[in-house]
């Protein structure tokens, strides 16, 4: 609500009122719409002072280290609740009581397969595609085998698409994953939780079906829950802006896998696997944290800091929990495991990365959690979509339910002003 108003002056003319607009927390908005009819614009490269919407969703205080999901903060969520119940709460404003919950777990579990038709369109790409361009393709494609449930002026349809996109993502990543490998892809289980199941697409075969490790289900499922949702990011922003033109909520989420694909988004915690076999081994770490610490060395520790939280990443600490109940699970012997255990123990203690708050993120130990179950890191970034998905869609669905305008920028244009045509042959 606007209830105070701030004053633009501009020199040779009329002071300009902008409303101030309060949320329910966090800071003060100036309303800038305002500024059209005087002929000018803000300049914001990047985003950084702008708000593109308001929201009921995720809240996030980057210098106190708070992240809140429709009020919950998300420490409490990942240690009591689950994936499902995090969807149902991000998407519905409200934590679902018992029976509103096991309705929407079931129904979640009636929309898990995929069209049978679907498993060739998978034959058109590469073996060895990166299963994020295969991930784009095939969430795309969806609007082509569920049609009927498009209108997106529809409230009912709407709620379909979301619980569709839910369901059927943890599906669609595993096909993704057993194509590259050349392996059968298996069906879903709906006697299994929505990780557990995950798991036994991901790892099983119609030769060898093997129990799932609860251990492995609840670290999946709190990394599901861990990367939910995080406000206005890239990705959801993308998703935003496809969804303002109008477009299905299919193509919408495939636009916002492409956001995610890019290495400064999603990709971070693939980054921190490469960090690490870049620094190779234990007796190397000395080397690289000098070079870490050279501002003329290119050399980054990826996966410490982050760009929104000034102190510390809220959903670290519960995943470094998670990682180290992984890796007690598995027993794991691993040289790179050993190796990031040991950073993440030099940059907690190390003077100079805490006085810059240089604290290992969220992306560090998921990281390291899905090499431990046997992800491969080329599949970091696709099980990272298939959490996010609801925190897209919810973000979506909200933009639909209000007064929305599609997303239009402007710009500073610093080209050439209008000039005439040449002739071919008087130009040198």
């Amino acid at each position: 609500m606007a209830d105070k108003k701030a004053q633009l002056i501009i020199e040779g003319a009329a002071p300009v009122e902008l409303p101030i607009l309060t949320g329910s927390v966090g800071p003060e908005v100036i309303d800038v719409r305002g500024l059209t009819s005087t002929g000018r614009f803000t300049f914001d490269p990047g985003f950084m002072s702008t708000a593109s919407c308001e929201s009921k969703i995720t809240y996030i205080d980057g210098d106190k280290g708070i992240l809140l999901h429709r009020g919950y903060p998300i420490e409490q969520l990942a240690e009591k609740s689950d994936y499902l119940e995090t969807c149902y709460l991000l998407l519905n404003g409200e934590l679902p009581n018992a029976e509103e919950k096991a309705t929407f777990v079931s129904t979640v579990k009636n929309h898990t397969m995929v069209h049978e038709q679907l498993k060739t369109f998978f034959n058109g790409f590469r073996r060895d595609a990166h299963p994020m361009a295969v991930m784009c393709g095939v969430v795309g494609a969806l609007s082509a085998f569920y049609h009927d449930s498009l209108d997106i002026k529809n409230p009912q349809h709407r709620e379909i698409s979301a619980i569709r996109l839910i369901a059927k993502m943890p599906t669609l990543a595993a096909m993704v994953y057993k194509y590259s490998m050349g392996q059968p892809m298996i069906y879903p289980r709906n006697d299994l939780s929505y990780a557990e199941n995950f798991l036994h697409m991901m790892f099983n075969t119609p030769c060898e079906i093997k129990p799932i490790s609860p251990v492995l289900a609840k670290a999946m499922d709190r990394i599901f829950v861990l990367h939910a949702d995080h406000e206005q990011n890239a990705s959801t922003s993308t998703v935003r802006l496809a969804g303002s033109s109008g477009a299905n909520p299919f193509a919408c989420i495939a636009a916002g896998i492409a956001a995610l694909w890019g290495p400064a988004h999603g990709g971070a915690n693939e980054a921190v696997l490469s960090m690490l076999d870049e620094i190779g081994d234990v007796s190397n770490i000395d080397k690289f944290i000098a070079k870490a610490k050279d501002k003329d060395d290119p050399f980054k520790l990826m996966g410490f800091g982050h760009r929104v939280y000034k102190n510390f990443d809220p959903r670290a600490n519960v995943m470094k929990q998670t990682c180290d109940e992984v890796l007690a699970e598995l027993g794991i012997q691993d040289p790179q495991l050993e190796l990031a255990m040991k950073l993440d123990e030099i940059a907690r203690n190390d003077p100079y990365f805490k006085e810059r708050n240089l604290y290992p993120n969220v992306d560090f130990y998921s990281g390291i959690i899905l090499k431990a179950i046997g992800i491969p890191t080329s599949m970091f970034t696709v099980i990272f979509a298939l959490a996010r998905t609801v925190g897209w869609i919810s973000h979506w669905k909200e933009m639909l339910s209000s007064p929305y305008k599609i997303g239009r920028p402007r710009q500073l244009y610093t080209g050439y002003d209008q000039r005439d045509y040449p002739p071919l042959e008087s130009r040198n």
